[in-house]
C-alpha cells in the first residue's frame, strides 16, 4: 500500500472510530430513561462486546501471564471507569455536555506530567489546557452558576480521569519488561489488551453492576428516542456491535496506518459527532455560548494532543498516549511510553 493511500485509509478509519465512539451515548441514553440503571446498560456494552471478542482473547491468551498488570489496568479504568462514569453522567446531563467535560483528559494528562512527574511540557500543550477549561467554562454556563446537575459534571470528570487511564495504558509497554528494564521486544498487541479489557471490565462491572437484578424485560420493549419508539434490542446491538467493537477495532488499526498524534485529533471530532446526534436524535440543544465552548474546548485538545516534543528539554509531553514520530514519519516505539511507561507499568496506577 502507497504512503498516500495508507493515510486515505488511515484517515477513513479514524473517521469511522470516532463516528461509532460518538454514537455510544445517544444510543445507551434512551434505555436508561426506559428504566435500565445506567451501570446494567454498561455491563450490557462490556459483556456483549467481551462476547464478540473472546476468540481474539483465546489467540493472545499469552499477555494473561506477560501483562497481568497492564491488563487489569485497562480493564479497570481504561473500560470499565470510563464507561460508567460516562453512562452514569449522560442520565443527569446531556450526551454533548458530558463528553466535552470528558475531554479534559488531555488536561489532565499534562497536569500529572507537569506536577507530579515534574517533566516539562510545551508551551503549546499548556496554552491547550488553557482553552480547554476556559471552553469548558463556556459549556457548563459557569456564569449562571452552573446551570447543571452538579453531580452529572461530576461523573463526566470521572470519566475524564478514567480516560487518562485509556490514554496512559494505551501506549504502555512499548519499551518496558515485566522486571521494569528496556527491550526491543514486541510491545504487546493492541487488539489483544483490548479484548482483554473488555474481559477484566465485565468481571468488574458484574460484582459492580449486579446484573442478575436487572429488568431484563426492559430490553424485550421499545425506547422512546426523540418521540418516536425504537426496539430495546436494536440500541443494545448498535452499543455492542458498532459503538464498542467496531469503534475500537477501527481506532486501534487506525493508529497503525497514522500517526498517534493524527489518530488522536481526529478522535476529537467524536465530541462533535456525538453533539449533533443527541441534538438530532435525542432533540438536545445546546445554547450558542455552549457550542462556542465546545468548540474552544476541542481546539484546546486538539492543540495539547498535537504539540510537538521540544528536544532540549527532554521528554516533553505532547498529548495523552502519543508518541513523537520517528525520522520516516512512523511513531517510534523507543520514543513512546517515555511520560506514562512509569505511571501504567505498576498495579496502583490508574
Amino acid at each position: 500500500m502507497h504512503a498516500s493511500q495508507r493515510r486515505s485509509a488511515g484517515l477513513g478509519l479514524a473517521l469511522a472510530s470516532a463516528f461509532a465512539f460518538g454514537g455510544s451515548g445517544v444510543a445507551a441514553k434512551p434505555l436508561i430513561e426506559a428504566g435500565l440503571d445506567p451501570l446494567h446498560v454498561v455491563w450490557l456494552r462490556v459483556a456483549g462486546a467481551a462476547l464478540v471478542m473472546l476468540p481474539v482473547a483465546w489467540q493472545h491468551r499469552n499477555l494473561v501471564r506477560e501483562r497481568p498488570a497492564l491488563l487489569a489496568g485497562f480493564g479497570l479504568f481504561a473500560v470499565a471507569g470510563v464507561q460508567a462514569f460516562y453512562f452514569a453522567s449522560i442520565s443527569r446531563i446531556p450526551v454533548g455536555v458530558a463528553l466535552l467535560v470528558e475531554y479534559l483528559a488531555p488536561a489532565l494528562v499534562l497536569g500529572w506530567v507537569r506536577f507530579v512527574q515534574r517533566r516539562p511540557v510545551t508551551r503549546a500543550a499548556a496554552a491547550g489546557v488553557v482553552l480547554a477549561v476556559a471552553g469548558l467554562a463556556c459549556v457548563v454556563e459557569v456564569w449562571a452558576g452552573l446551570s447543571f446537575d452538579a453531580v452529572g459534571l461530576l461523573l463526566a470528570l470521572g470519566a475524564a480521569c478514567c480516560q487518562v487511564g485509556y490514554f496512559v495504558l494505551s501506549d504502555q509497554g512499548s519499551q518496558d519488561t515485566p522486571d521494569g528494564g528496556a527491550t526491543d521486544a514486541e510491545p504487546p498487541h493492541p487488539v489483544g489488551v483490548i479484548a482483554y479489557g473488555l474481559l477484566v471490565g465485565t468481571a468488574v462491572l458484574t460484582v459492580v453492576a449486579r446484573p442478575w437484578g436487572m429488568d431484563w424485560a426492559t430490553l424485550g420493549g421499545n425506547a422512546a428516542m426523540n418521540g418516536h419508539q425504537v426496539p430495546a434490542w436494536l440500541l443494545l446491538g448498535w452499543i455492542v456491535l458498532l459503538a464498542t467493537v467496531l469503534a475500537y477495532l477501527t481506532g486501534v488499526v487506525s493508529v497503525r496506518l497514522l500517526s498517534p498524534q493524527v489518530a488522536g485529533v481526529v478522535a476529537c471530532l467524536e465530541a462533535v459527532i456525538a453533539t449533533v446526534l443527541a441534538w438530532v436524535l435525542l432533540g438536545e440543544h445546546l445554547s450558542a455560548p455552549q457550542l462556542v465552548g465546545g468548540g474552544v474546548v476541542l481546539i484546546g485538545a486538539f492543540i495539547a494532543q498535537s504539540s510537538a516534543p521540544r528536544p532540549p528539554s527532554g521528554p516533553v509531553a505532547s498529548g495523552p498516549g502519543t508518541p513523537g514520530p520517528s525520522a520516516e514519519g512512523t511513531p517510534d516505539p523507543r520514543a513512546s511510553g517515555a511520560a506514562e511507561g512509569e505511571l501504567s507499568g505498576r498495579p496502583a496506577s490508574p
